[in-house]
């Protein structure tokens, strides 16, 4: 087994998980939080990264 690459792509669900959370919470149109969270469920690496550097950004309080 290779538990680096399992650890890994936990880490990024963990992150994709996160990045969806705050476009859901942002005050973005709904056609552009749907058409983030379609990237980021899609592809989920480049997806993060692109919403790293220019997605919506949400208000997220626990």
């Amino acid at each position: 087994m290779d538990f680096g690459g399992s650890l890994v792509g936990l880490i990024i669900l963990a992150l994709d998980i996160w990045a969806i959370l705050h476009v859901v919470k942002s005050s973005s149109e709904t056609g552009i939080k749907v058409l983030w969270i379609l990237l980021i469920v899609l592809l989920p690496l480049l997806g993060l990264v692109l919403w790293a550097v220019a997605g919506p950004r949400g208000n997220l309080r626990f």
